[in-house]
């Protein structure tokens, strides 16, 4: 399904995407070397709470899946890139941590990724990873406009990563988003101009480069949801969701207020 919004629910989604960022960026001010996941999970579930929105995660049971995921957000350490299922580890310091949330408020939902690096230590590689991706999203924003194709987001997004030395799985990427938190159009991290569904106003998309240090290849913990790299290398995502606009694209998941 592919859904084009009117404006009261592009407006929605601003508010959705606001709360998510703003969420995000709390959540990073109190991950310290020594927090708990299980923590982090359970200050995510009381925000959420507070604010009257609804997770999309909870109940979230597709087929890639094992089971309702049964947590608010996605924590994936190290060479863990996706559907991190929140745990009990404790992290430390030169940790690379990466949250994603997926909110349902006013009928519309807003999903958005941040990786950073926990505590004084500060890797290079990582960094280095962590700005890539920040690069490779910013690039696909670019690219969305009226009138353009998944294809020219997708080869934006994928020609950052190549050149900074990343491989790039398609397996999973960006998608559509609107009523509901994953909808069509599938937006893989790499791909050819000028090929796919042609964007238009009131589109939502959710852009998410990720890459793993050394590898395209991904295995599956016995959770059933954490993915890892296969040859255990560190991994870094970084996500917005965006509007299409008779303009260009409108990035929605920015905080309300500038991050500290």
């Amino acid at each position: 399904m592919i859904e084009i919004l009117n404006p009261a629910e592009v407006a929605k989604a601003r508010e959705t995407g606001a709360l998510v960022a703003d969420i995000l960026q709390s959540l990073k001010s109190r991950a310290a070397v020594g927090t708990n996941l299980l923590d982090i999970d359970r200050w995510a579930a009381a925000m959420i709470t507070e604010a009257g929105a609804q997770s999309c995660y909870v109940d979230y049971e597709p087929s890639f899946g094992r089971g309702p995921f049964g947590h608010y957000i996605c924590t994936s350490v190290n060479d863990a890139v996706l559907h991190g299922l929140p745990h009990n580890y404790t992290l430390a310091d030169g940790d690379l941590l990466s949250l994603d949330l997926a909110i349902l408020k006013g009928g519309i939902a807003a999903d958005s990724a941040i990786s950073f690096i926990v505590g004084e230590s500060k890797p290079p590689q990582s960094a280095a990873m962590i700005r890539a991706t920040e690069r490779a999203l910013a690039a696909g924003i670019a690219a969305a406009r009226p009138g353009a194709r998944i294809g020219d987001l997708s080869a934006a997004i994928g020609t950052v990563l190549s050149e900074a030395g990343y491989p790039v799985n398609t397996e999973f990427g960006g998608h559509g988003i609107g009523s509901t938190m994953h909808q069509d159009p599938h937006v893989p991290n790499t791909g050819r101009p000028g090929r796919g569904y042609k964007l238009c106003p009131g589109l939502l998309l959710a852009l998410e480069p990720w890459v793993m240090a050394d590898t395209d290849q991904l295995v599956t913990d016995d959770d059933g949801w954490t993915l890892r790299s296969a040859t255990g290398g560190r991994s870094a995502h970084s996500e917005h969701t965006i509007a299409i606009t008779e303009d260009g694209a409108e990035i929605l998941t920015l905080p309300s207020q500038p991050a500290p």
